[in-house]
Order: C-alpha cells, then sequence, then structure tokens
C-alpha cells in the first residue's frame, strides 16, 4: 500500500533513507541488536507486503510475534481507512500478549496530511494501540518506535484507555 514499512525498516536498520524503494513481494526481512534493560536484544522485524494478494503470507508471520507495528501513510486517507481490517487479522492470528503499535508514518509531509494526529490517537485509544507518528525520511521516533518494550508486562492498553506514548515527549516534526 505504500505506507513506507520498508523505508521504516531501512531507517532503523540501516539509519539511511531510500525514497525509490521497490514494492515488497511476499516478505523482507531486517535485524539489528537492541538494549531493553541492559540487555542486549536482537530485534528482528519482518517486513510484509502490504497487498491484499499476499495477506495470507503476511498471517503466517504474527504466530510467534511478540509486537506488530501497524503502518498508515499521514498522507493517504485510505490507509488509514483499511487499520480495522489489518488489526482484525492481526489479532484473530497472534498471541493474545502481542503488543500493536499504530504507526502514522511520513509526519515530515505535514502539509499533504490527511489523516490528523488526533484521528490516530482516537482509533489507538479505541482499539487499545500504543500510538506514535514517524517519518522514515527524516528518522524522527523511528528509534523510539523499536524501542517499545513488548512481553506481557508492556501488554496494549484495554481498549478507552490512554495509550502511553513517546511521541507525547518528542513530537514529530
Amino acid at each position: 500500500m505504500r505506507v513506507g514499512k520498508s523505508c521504516l525498516l531501512l531507517q532503523f536498520t540501516d539509519k539511511r533513507f531510500q525514497p525509490v524503494h521497490d514494492l515488497t513481494i511476499g516478505v523482507e526481512f531486517g535485524a539489528r541488536m537492541i538494549t531493553i534493560d541492559g540487555k542486549q536484544i536482537k530485534l528482528q522485524i519482518w517486513d510484509t507486503a502490504g497487498q491484499e494478494s499476499f495477506r495470507s503470507i503476511t498471517r503466517s508471520y504474527y504466530r510467534g510475534a511478540a509486537g506488530a507495528l501497524l503502518v498508515y501513510d499521514i498522507t493517504q486517507r485510505h490507509t488509514f481507512n483499511h487499520l480495522t481490517s489489518w488489526l482484525e487479522d492481526a489479532r484473530q492470528h497472534s498471541n493474545s500478549n502481542m503488543v500493536i503499535m499504530l504507526i502514522g508514518n511520513k509526519c515530515d509531509l505535514f502539509a499533504r496530511r490527511e489523516v490528523q494526529k488526533e484521528e490516530g490517537e482516537a482509533f489507538a485509544r479505541e482499539h487499545g494501540l500504543i500510538f506514535m507518528e514517524t517519518s522514515a525520511k527524516t528518522a524522527a521516533n523511528v528509534e523510539e518506535v523499536n524501542g517499545i518494550k513488548i512481553g506481557p508486562q508492556h501488554a496494549n492498553p484495554r481498549p478507552g484507555e490512554r495509550p502511553s506514548s513517546s511521541a507525547d515527549k518528542t513530537g514529530c516534526c
């Protein structure tokens, strides 16, 4: 769906932005060592294709995952409108402890914004998700997204609760 998932992965793993990126066919993989609570952890990120034709492949990657990032493009309303079906898919095919984070990407393009930050926050609150806006281009909040702690003790807030968000402190773009 061209929301910038592959660019976010590249920014996190290689600290670079590649403006022209081939459409993901199936799955891409990236990994990086991070430190959480003083422990070195290898964070493995699976970048799955966003097209409907790859949905059955995508579903198999939810199983066993500690977390999922649902990404939409703040400059394309239709990507936000598809979130409910992606969220249902993630919840149906994952374990109940999986942390799910909603990411509004491309916040550097604020002049072309079609989805307001408050809409993303409201969707996250309604569905018990962690929320943050990012920019793969400027690297805004990319490190913060991937530093979110995972596991049952860091589960998503209950629907209706205000989710914790590093974006509240750091802002975006």
